[in-house]
């Protein structure tokens, strides 16, 4: 059984009776049937008035998808490219070739890691600099080759260390941004998770920006921003922060940060896997073939209108 987010505890104990019911050898169906139906009854309403907070939970469930269950279950023929040329191969991003529904296109994405051993090699999806040059040399030789590029979302931001500091961690990510505004290729971001401050933004500038309903988008975590304006991140202020960030995917669609939203199964994407890689090759396809359609100054013409307009109050 999936395990519960504090908010789903009711529901969570709704299932364990279901659960000994149906084991039951004299289970009353009709019991059953009314039980299933108030717990379904139940989530949906929890998940639709999610609090900001709640919504920053969903997006760091353990068993949400991550970057490579969606190259498994969205791309085909994915193609792995590693190193930066300069210093080393960052496991936080991922990038190679694959295929979507018969779209060619250059994947990049944070990949945080599912066991121990992984999320300590993966930095938790905590990327340093040599990880976003390596995205961003993987995404020149898409635009060489006049490949789409695809990118997915999720980390709380780049990795924070000294060392990451001193290879230059700031300017790649500066360097990263300012060239994804001239790449001439389409490029299509989507955060499925996580999206924290400049690591987000690294290999978040694109022609078409999407979220996962239950994802978020923010300059900086919640527990950050309790830590600056309360002096302390706890289970008081951290929902504060995230109401006062206005970081959920509605709230940033209304902006204009976000062009679409893309609607998560039930209970969010952990809770269905696999009808959320339907329907987000689904959404990828249909951008791509979009985007297509367009020639390359055309395309760094919107591009642009459209990062300049972000923000702008008549």
């Amino acid at each position: 059984m999936i395990a519960p987010l504090p908010f789903e505890q009711d529901i969570h104990e709704l299932e364990q009776a279901l659960v000994r019911l149906e084991a039951a050898p004299d289970a009353d169906g009709e019991v059953v049937k009314n039980l299933r139906r108030e717990i379904l009854a139940l989530r949906k309403t929890r998940y639709e008035n999610l609090s900001a907070w709640d919504t920053v939970l969903v997006s760091r469930h353990p068993n949400r998808p991550q970057f490579l269950d969606y190259v498994e279950t969205v791309f085909d023929e994915f193609v792995e490219l590693h190193g930066d040329r300069a210093f080393g191969d960052d496991r936080a991003i991922r990038a190679g070739f694959a295929r979507v529904d018969g779209h060619k296109v250059m994947l990049v994405g944070h990949q945080k890691g599912k066991t121990l051993a992984e999320r300590q090699q993966c930095y938790y999806g905590c990327a340093h600099p040599e990880g976003y040059r390596k995205a961003l040399g993987k995404m020149k030789l898409a635009a060489k080759y006049r490949l789409p590029i695809v990118c997915l979302i999720d980390t709380p931001g780049a990795f924070p260390g000294i060392g990451a500091e001193e290879r230059g961690q700031s300017q790649l990510i500066a360097m990263s941004i300012l060239e994804m505004t001239r790449l001439p290729t389409p490029i299509v971001c989507v955060v499925i998770g996580e999206g924290g401050s400049g690591g987000a933004l690294g290999i978040g500038v694109g022609d078409r920006i999407a979220m996962l309903k239950h994802a978020y988008y923010s300059v900086i975590s919640p527990e950050g921003c309790a830590g600056i304006l309360w002096r302390a991140a706890n289970e008081e202020t951290k929902p504060l922060a995230a109401g006062a960030l206005r970081l959920t995917a509605p709230d940033l669609e209304g902006f204009g940060v976000v062009d679409h939203v893309i609607a998560e199964p039930l209970g969010g994407a952990h809770r269905d896997p696999r009808a959320m890689a339907n329907t987000l090759r689904t959404y990828l396809s249909r951008q791509l073939a979009q985007l297509s359609a367009h020639e390359p100054n055309s395309l760094l013409d919107q591009r642009y209108q459209k990062f300049r307009h972000m923000g702008f109050v008549a």
